[in-house]
C-alpha cells in the first residue's frame, strides 16, 4: 500500500466551548462513590483525563461538520469545486439515513460531481477515510477529497452517570466496564488530501498498513443514540483492561509489517499521531512498539477521548504549534475496537496553519506545555524494552 502522488494537505479542528472537567464528574457520582467507599481522584488517577469538552445538546453532528470543513478550506485555500469526494467518517451521525455526508456536502455548496458518503469503524472512520481518498486520487479518479467527523459525547456521559447512581445492583467489580465512558469527549476533525500537481504543501502520504484481530470484537460494544432522543440514553460496556492489551498486541504485529512497509527504522520516525485512549494505554503502546514516548502528541488529558477524531485533532493541533517540521517522517496510528489498526506514513513538508479561536487559545497551551514538558524530561534513549503482553 504505497503513494506516489498523494499529499495530506491540511488538517482542521473545533473544540466545543462546554468544558466538563473529572472531577466535576466525580462529583456528579457522589452517591455512587459514597455506597461503595471509592476514593475521590480515581478516574483521573487511572485515565490521566483531566476534563473533556462538550458540544450544546441537540446539535446534530452534520452541523459542526460543515463548520469544521469551513476552516479546513479557509486554511488550505482551497477551491470547494475541486472537491471530488466529501466522506463523514465518525461514529456520530445525523439520523439512520441519509447519510450524514448528505448535509454536509448540500450546507457546503460542494459540487454535484463530489462523490458523498459516511464511513463509520468505531475510532478509525476518519483514518479509513484518508485511505479511501487516498485511494482514488492515486487512481486519477478525483483530484482532491475531504473526510470529516464530529463526536459527540453528552449522551453517553449522561446515561452512563445516571446509572451509576441509581443502579444500586452495581458494586466496585460490576462498575468497571462503565468507566472507560467517562473518558469520552466531544470533538470535530478534518483532513484534505489532494494529487501533488495540485499541493501546495507537498506533505507526502507515503503509505501504510492495516490489521484486524477480530477474535476480539466484543470487548468494546455500544449501543448508541448519540443525541440522546432515546430516553434510554447511550451505553457503552468495555472491558478496557483486556481491550488495552490486545489492542496493543495488535499494533506490535501490525507496526513490525509497517515498518517493512515504508522501509523506516524505529529511529528514523520523528513524530506520531496516535488515537488517544488514556494514559496507561500510551505507555504501554510505545513500550510495546519500542518508540520513545516523547515523539507522541497526547491531547488526551485535556480533550478526553474523542474517538475517530482523536487523531486528526491531535495532528492539527501539533503541527499548528510546531510540534511537526520540515522533514519529519510522521507516523499515524490509528488503534480502534473491533480490533482494527490502521498505521499510516507521511512525510512532512510544509503547515498550513490556522490560528485557533481565543476560546481555545488557554486550553491548547497547556496541551503545548505538557507535551513540552515531557520532552524535556524524557529519557535520551530512543528505544525501551518490549512490553510483556499476555
Amino acid at each position: 500500500m504505497r503513494y506516489e502522488n498523494v499529499c495530506v494537505e491540511a488538517f482542521a479542528y473545533t473544540l466545543p466551548a462546554e468544558i466538563l472537567t473529572t472531577t466535576e464528574i466525580e462529583a456528579r457520582l457522589e452517591p455512587l462513590y459514597r455506597r461503595l467507599r471509592l476514593p475521590e481522584g480515581r478516574l483521573e488517577m487511572l485515565t490521566g483525563i483531566r476534563e473533556r469538552r462538550l458540544f450544546p445538546e441537540g446539535m446534530l453532528p452534520g452541523e459542526q461538520s460543515v463548520r469544521t470543513v469551513e476552516r479546513l478550506l479557509q486554511t488550505a485555500k482551497c477551491d470547494r469545486n475541486r472537491i471530488g469526494t466529501l466522506i463523514h467518517g465518525s461514529v456520530c451521525s445525523d439520523y439512520a439515513e441519509p447519510a450524514t455526508a448528505c448535509s454536509v456536502h448540500h450546507r457546503l455548496g460542494l459540487p454535484p460531481e463530489c462523490e458523498i458518503y459516511d464511513v463509520s469503524n468505531a475510532c478509525l472512520g476518519i483514518v479509513n477515510g484518508m485511505l479511501q481518498i487516498a485511494n482514488r486520487i492515486e487512481l486519477g479518479q478525483i483530484r482532491a477529497g475531504i473526510v470529516v467527523g464530529t463526536e459527540t459525547s453528552r449522551s453517553l456521559l449522561e446515561s452512563t452517570i445516571r446509572r451509576l447512581n441509581t443502579d444500586q445492583s452495581l458494586d466496585r467489580r460490576s462498575i468497571k466496564p462503565a468507566f472507560a465512558s467517562l473518558t469520552i469527549g466531544s470533538g470535530s476533525g478534518a483532513v484534505l488530501l489532494t494529487h501533488r500537481s495540485i499541493s501546495r504543501t507537498g506533505n507526502r502520504l507515503l503509505g501504510g498498513v492495516v490489521g484486524a484481530s477480530t477474535t476480539h470484537c466484543e470487548l468494546c460494544m455500544s449501543a448508541t443514540d448519540p443525541l440522546g432522543r432515546d430516553s434510554a440514553g447511550t451505553s457503552m460496556q468495555t472491558d478496557s483492561e483486556e481491550l488495552m492489551i490486545q489492542g496493543v498486541n495488535a499494533a506490535s504485529g501490525t507496526f513490525e509489517r509497517f515498518l517493512a512497509e515504508t522501509g523506516w527504522n524505529r529511529d528514523q520516525i520523528n513524530r506520531v499521531f496516535s488515537h488517544q485512549v488514556g494514559r496507561k494505554h500510551h505507555q504501554l503502546l510505545f513500550e510495546s512498539l519500542r518508540l520513545p514516548g516523547d515523539i507522541n502528541f497526547s491531547t488526551l488529558e485535556y480533550l478526553g477521548n474523542t474517538g475517530s477524531c482523536a487523531l486528526p485533532t491531535a495532528a492539527a493541533i501539533g503541527m499548528e504549534n510546531g510540534f511537526a517540521g520540515p522533514g519529519d517522517r510522521i507516523a499515524l496510528l490509528g488503534i480502534g475496537s473491533g480490533i482494527n489498526v490502521l498505521m499510516l506514513a507521511l512525510e512532512w513538508n510544509h503547515t498550513l496553519a490556522a490560528a485557533p479561536s481565543p476560546e481555545d487559545r488557554e486550553t491548547i497551551d497547556r496541551i503545548m506545555r505538557l507535551n513540552t514538558a515531557r520532552r524535556e524530561t524524557a529519557a535520551p534513549s530512543l528505544t525501551f524494552p518490549a512490553a510483556r503482553l499476555e
